[in-house]
């Protein structure tokens, strides 16, 4: 199959740019011909090019001809999308379907109907553009806090909303969770038309085993993700330590208030977090945001490494109390407190729960399942672009 992959990559790496990595080099493993073409806000510097950005994020005529010249030169069996704000716009999705590619759409945040694309204001879970009225993000400021870009953030929603864009030119979403799908479907996407398919991760190259204690963070140090909250859970967990791997806006004053047993890596490469990984009991993922489906969660289960996660969004989906780890409170310190002690109350517990983590790697993460529902999206995208032709007697 001939697979044409699109990302517009954003000016600090994240999870989406390893995803969109990881899902192109498993298709080209598995036979399949794939282009990818990226565009990069780098690319936006300067108030001039700022403004442009702003003024085409709804649709960019320009980049619609871009994208019929690349279908041109490389006649595609299917088109992928994975971010496509503020550069590729909607335009790249009306291309591909004008010149009758079927379109599959990754949804790895929740851009389309969320201007700061993660349900969440002034460190509260936010919903009321979901299928509400969008004009409250740009009221808000959403979108960095900035009016420009909230506008134009909000204008692609609501011209995608009226030309139901997102019915006529995706035969195919790929939602990463059931919790995601459900609040995509509450946005007004078609719910017969989005598939659940998680991230995924090949199994790293084993790292020697150590004795396991105390818990690991791996993640941004941004107010959302909430390790803020260990802090202070911490304070009352004085015999347990805590390893931080990660930088972000918070970091210095998190190190200054920190308990002595709670230890800051700083940002550190994939080779030292898969280390961290084997000396840990346990990883910890406070957050009081809704996640994505963040990539340290397969891995940590890939490792056998239990995880202790906020009961929300998409976690308390993806963490099972007493099987492949526990869930506590989102936002409160002394439910953290309650899950570390309970996890360290058995000595067979952790482990139990370890064994439990790699079973659920095997059975819904690896390359081998992920490869084989990409291929199955596909194929249902091109079938549905076929029946909308025939229903349009196009």
């Amino acid at each position: 199959m001939r697979i044409l992959v699109l990302h517009n990559l954003y000016q600090q790496r994240g999870g989406e740019d390893a995803v969109v990595e990881a899902e192109t080099a498993l298709l080209r493993a598995g036979g399949h011909d794939v282009r990818i073409e990226k565009v990069h806000n780098d690319q936006i510097v300067g108030f001039a090019s700022k403004a442009k950005a702003f003024a085409n994020a709804a649709y960019d005529a320009g980049r619609y001809c871009w994208m019929q010249d690349i279908l041109q030169d490389y006649p595609a069996d299917i088109v992928h999308i994975h971010n496509f704000f503020p550069l590729l716009t909607p335009a790249v999705h009306a291309a591909s379907t004008d010149m009758g590619v079927p379109v599959v759409q990754s949804l790895h945040n929740f851009r389309i109907t969320c201007a700061n694309a993660m349900l969440l204001r002034d460190g509260q879970i936010c919903e009321k553009c979901v299928g509400g009225n969008k004009l409250w993000g740009v009221y808000h400021r959403c979108y960095r806090g900035s009016l420009p870009g909230s506008l134009a953030v909000v204008n692609m929603q609501i011209r995608a909303q009226r030309e139901s864009s997102w019915f006529r030119h995706v035969h195919r979403f790929i939602a990463l969770t059931e919790f995601g799908k459900n609040k995509f479907v509450r946005a007004g996407l078609p719910a017969d038309r989005i598939v659940v398919k998680p991230n995924f991760l090949s199994m790293g190259a084993p790292v020697p085993r150590e004795p396991r204690s105390g818990g690991l963070f791996v993640g941004r140090l941004s107010e959302e993700k909430g390790a803020h909250l260990l802090i202070e859970a911490w304070r009352h967990l004085p015999d347990v330590g805590l390893t931080i791997a990660g930088d972000g806006p918070e970091r210095k004053r998190l190190e200054a208030t920190a308990p002595a047993n709670i230890r800051f890596l700083g940002q550190v490469d994939p080779a030292e977090v898969a280390r961290e990984m084997a000396r840990a009991a346990f990883l910890v993922i406070p957050s009081i945001c809704y996640e994505g489906f963040p990539m340290t969660v397969v891995e940590a289960f890939s490792r056998e490494l239990p995880i202790l996660a906020s009961r929300i969004g998409a976690l308390a989906e993806i963490v099972t109390s007493g099987a492949n780890g526990d869930l506590f409170e989102p936002g409160r310190p002394d439910s953290i407190v309650e899950a570390v002690r309970r996890f360290l109350s058995e000595a067979s517990y952790g482990p139990r729960l370890g064994a439990g983590a790699l079973r659920s790697y095997l059975s819904l993460y690896t390359s081998e399942r992920n490869l084989k529902q990409l291929e199955t999206i596909y194929a249902e995208a091109i079938e549905q672009r076929a029946a909308d032709m025939a229903a349009n007697n196009v």
